[in-house]
């Protein structure tokens, strides 16, 4: 099956011969050139699952010492990809990975309740000029649906029935974990099918539910309708979890008290050397130091220790939570006979999450349960991007970096199964590559508006082992942190602060600032990222300047008010 994508590009970039022979590429401009690659004769159904805040190393099968023995197995039967990219926040990212265009793009510059009347790329909604992956397939005959966490403009007019999904059972922007906890008003609801539901109705879900489960009885609901009417199902699962405020199970927190006491120090290490030996980090790139802000561990005193354990062992449960959902989809598509030609996509929307600084938070007095505030914090964050620097909000590797696990028995070849993947990708690739399995077509127009062609490129050929076809650098922006990548060259810069440039191959944890060695090459990437900010809706940040942790040391611009999360 060939890629029915159509090549609409027309930002193109001229790029000269760089310095030394270490990186060339051809001076003038450039025609995108898709694979015809070999797939599945037959359309596949697609299960996208996301989940929230979880950082490059806190799964199995990417270093965790928390079990995930479900994703484990995805990924020993499919593809993980080790330089795979988010956008570093949650709205843009949702919009990035269900558009295949950059967050500005498609109208989600920042959350979905940042709304700026001015604004090129900050609208809070997704903007007439994209479609959706679920708009896409629909199309194509597919049947759409999404669960879990929406967070792309519900309130503004792009509630997830009116941009291609035929059902739904969402929330607004996620933070709900049980049908009667403390929360914010706009978490107290699930919308069905469109219908606003109080949380704790019985037709959102039978008894004391959690979330990540409740969730879960709702996609192989929508599944279960899509093979009633006889067509190939997308199903987009959006995981409130790992999101503060962090909750869970309480028998599933208790398997977990008590196991973190060995400290952030010690795990990371033990973290590092198992992606090491699984040969996700190369063993010359070192563990990237502890920030200044967080403490040693052993210099906690026993009161100290038991809290930061409790908080990792809420968080660890969300985890093991998520995992148990995974094997909950996988097995129903197994008794559904329908396994092996569905294609399985599970992938974070940024890095883990620091906010509320070294000591995150704890109160209420049922640590995890439905009336208590947890919040990981800065100290454990550091241990979920291991062996990156910083956090989600930052260009840096651990702000973007996510476990990336396609599996797709019918269309990975079985020499392929269990194999990592190295070649650098970004949500930008998703609608692409789900064209193309597809077999549907990416339209020019839609509803009337003219939409804007894809900027990534199909993953097929890094399924089946072979070479990606980019032409194009990718780029971020969120908060005025920037950044640009082409090959092995990384040009990043945190708001307020120098440009950075690093060699990732030799360097990925960013230990090694090369921008005074190759200064022509940093003016380049500059130049590449100013033009690609200035066509891409790109707006000047105006907002406030960041701690290290990404809580803000002044005031927000005025913006509409609404949901801080994200």
């Amino acid at each position: 099956m060939g890629s029915r994508i159509r090549s609409q590009h027309s930002n193109c970039y001229s790029l000269g011969a760089l310095f030394s022979g270490m990186l060339v590429l051809a001076a003038g401009f450039f025609e995108e050139a898709w694979a015809q690659e070999s797939v599945s004769p037959l359309r596949p159904n697609v299960l996208l699952i996301l989940v929230d805040d979880v950082g490059f190393s806190d799964i199995g099968c990417y270093g965790s010492e928390i079990p995930t023995p479900n994703l484990d197995n995805l990924a020993a039967q499919g593809v993980r990809f080790t330089q795979f990219y988010n956008t570093a926040r949650c709205s843009p990212t949702r919009a990035s990975l269900i558009t295949g265009l950059y967050p500005h793009q498609a109208g989600m510059g920042h959350l979905d309740n940042f709304r700026y009347p001015d604004s090129r790329g900050t609208h809070g909604r997704l903007h007439e000029r994209c479609v959706t992956i679920a708009e896409v397939l629909g199309a194509a005959g597919y049947h759409t649906s999404t669960v879990g966490k929406w967070h792309m403009g519900l309130q503004h007019g792009t509630p997830p029935w009116e941009r291609g999904f035929h059902r739904t059972a969402v929330t607004q922007y996620g933070e709900l974990y049980f049908p009667k906890e403390q929360g914010a008003p706009a978490t107290k609801y699930v919308y069905l099918d469109g219908r606003k539901v109080p949380a704790d109705s019985p037709e959102v879900g039978e008894g004391e539910w959690y979330s990540t489960f409740m969730f879960t009885d709702w996609a192989l609901r929508f599944i279960d309708d899509a093979r009633a009417q006889g067509k190939p199902f997308f199903v987009y699962f959006c995981h409130g979890a790992a999101h503060f405020p962090l909750r869970a199970p309480t028998d599933v927190i208790a398997k977990y008290r008590g196991k973190y006491r060995a400290g952030w120090d010690q795990l990371r290490l033990q973290r590092h050397r198992r992606q090491v030996e699984m040969g996700l980090v190369d063993p010359k790139w070192p563990l990237a130091a502890r920030p200044p802000e967080v403490p040693a561990w052993d210099s906690l005193d026993a009161a100290q220790q038991d809290r930061f354990d409790h908080i990792m062992a809420v968080y660890a449960a969300m985890i093991d939570c998520i995992d148990q959902s995974v094997g909950r989809m996988v097995e129903g598509l197994r008794e559904r006979g329908i396994l092996e030609n569905t294609l399985i996509i599970f992938l974070s929307d940024n890095g883990g999450n620091a906010e509320s600084g070294p000591q995150g938070i704890t109160q209420g007095e049922a640590i995890g349960g439905p009336f208590s505030r947890v919040f990981l914090g800065m100290s454990w964050a550091t241990l979920s991007n291991t062996p990156f620097r910083r956090y989600k909000h930052f260009i840096h590797e651990g702000g973007i970096s996510t476990p990336f696990i396609v599996h797709w028995l019918a269309g990975i070849p079985p020499e392929r199964r269990g194999k990592l993947e190295h070649q650098p990708a970004h949500l930008i690739d998703v609608m692409p590559t789900l064209v193309e399995v597809s077999g549907a077509i990416y339209p020019a127009e839609y509803r009337g508006h003219r939409i804007l062609p894809l900027e990534g490129v199909s993953l097929v050929p890094a399924f089946l082992g072979r070479p990606l076809h980019r032409v194009k650098p990718i780029f971020w922006e969120h908060e005025g942190n920037r950044g640009v990548r082409i090959g092995p060259w990384k040009l990043v810069m945190r708001h307020t602060q120098d440009w950075e440039l690093y060699h990732l191959e030799a360097d990925r944890t960013e230990q090694n600032n090369l921008i005074e060695k190759h200064p022509e090459l940093a003016d380049l990437l500059k130049k590449l990222w100013d033009d690609w900010a200035a066509s891409s809706f790109v707006d000047e940040w105006t907002g406030p300047v960041f701690t290290d942790w990404g809580d803000a040391i002044r005031p927000k611009p005025a913006a509409e008010k609404g949901n801080p999360s994200g």
